[in-house]
């Protein structure tokens, strides 16, 4: 036996120290709430004391549950995911499970290898970012027969359980804000759409929206960025070196926006009198950068958690029933937007 082996702690040390049987044990683990707050207190001292660590894949060998559920998301760079992450993870620890993460940088055919990796360490489940992914992917976890949940993104007819918002809504009502103020000259930065049914739906939204008040998008209205903030600042650059000047942009979301916003300062632009400028999320700092951003609010700590409770349950139950939560949206007004201003017109 090699030497890092030799006198691990089992369960029967464990029981013996905290004088308790090793099935109490066992079901402290497993089962807590059976089991009375003073003897596991008992158990969890002796637990640290003696540092003993459960054999999750000993247990998944005899047919238990690992505790662990698999999410993938698209990128792990930026405050997009962040909060809902935290949300999600913080919700499946109070129902006893462990979160593993994976990022799969919108590559569909990655995503279903993160899948891979995560049935390979035998997940209980597994949590995917949006409504669109492979076919492999599909295959995979109908093959698998593994429980599934699609967060961040809300169809009535999603294949999955599905917890998340309804992103054609929040680029309609993005575009709604700026019409209601009087914009006609939009310019629009959205991240590219392949792999992502997120931006897809918003910008679908908003240019169906505009075409219905008569408002076209020409080729020199619109820009891609990725999500970054760099990146989109150098986008806006771009689509505001033509003159004259669209009277808003409209962004996919709060990076590219606050990108935009950088832009259109370098070039001393004031705002929101010269140009206006939304974005969709509402991420943490959007209300603390200067001006605070104007952006449709996606609830991601409520999805976050609503994911969590949600997928736990579906995962234990003897009978799981498939769900489908859309939360709601909000437009969230502060100083980069305002009304067109009349010269603008008469110009």
């Amino acid at each position: 036996m090699p030497d890092y082996q030799k006198g691990k702690v089992d369960i029967v040390a464990v029981a013996k120290a905290a004088k308790v049987s090793p099935s109490t044990v066992s079901r402290t683990f497993n089962h807590p709430d059976l089991v009375s707050p003073a003897t596991r207190k008992k158990i969890n001292r002796a637990v640290q004391r003696l540092g003993y660590i459960r054999n999750r894949a000993a247990q998944t060998m005899h047919g238990k549950r690992s505790g662990t559920i698999g999410l993938v998301v698209p990128t792990i760079n930026h405050a997009i995911f962040a909060e809902v992450i935290q949300a999600f993870s913080d919700s499946i620890d109070r129902a006893g499970f462990s979160l593993l993460l994976a990022s799969h940088g919108y590559d569909l055919d990655r995503e279903y290898a993160m899948v891979r990796k995560f049935l390979e360490h035998r997940v209980d489940g597994v949590a995917l970012v949006g409504l669109e992914h492979s076919e492999a992917t599909r295959r995979l976890i109908d093959q698998q027969k593994i429980p599934a949940l699609a967060i961040w993104n809300y169809a009535e007819d999603s294949e999955l359980p599905c917890v998340g918002a309804d992103n054609h809504l929040a680029g309609r009502q993005a575009a709604e804000h700026l019409i209601s103020l009087g914009h006609r000259d939009v310019g629009l930065i959205f991240p590219d759409t392949q792999g992502n049914d997120r931006a897809r739906h918003r910008l679908t939204a908003v240019v169906d929206y505009l075409g219905s008040h008569g408002i076209t998008i020409p080729d020199n209205r619109k820009s891609e960025a990725p999500y970054s903030v760099s990146q989109a600042k150098q986008a806006a650059l771009e689509l505001l070196a033509d003159t004259p000047l669209p009277t808003a942009l409209l962004c996919g979301n709060d990076v590219i926006a606050q990108g935009a916003l950088y832009a259109a300062q370098k070039l001393g632009l004031n705002i929101p009198q010269d140009i206006s400028i939304i974005g969709i999320g509402d991420f943490k700092g959007s209300a603390d950068i200067e001006p605070g951003l104007t952006t449709i609010r996606i609830p991601a700590e409520t999805i976050g958690t609503l994911a969590g409770e949600k997928f736990t349950s579906y995962i234990t139950s003897d009978t799981p029933e498939p769900f489908r939560i859309c939360c709601d949206l909000e437009c969230i007004v502060r100083d980069t937007t305002s009304s067109v201003s009349l010269e603008r017109f008469e110009s």
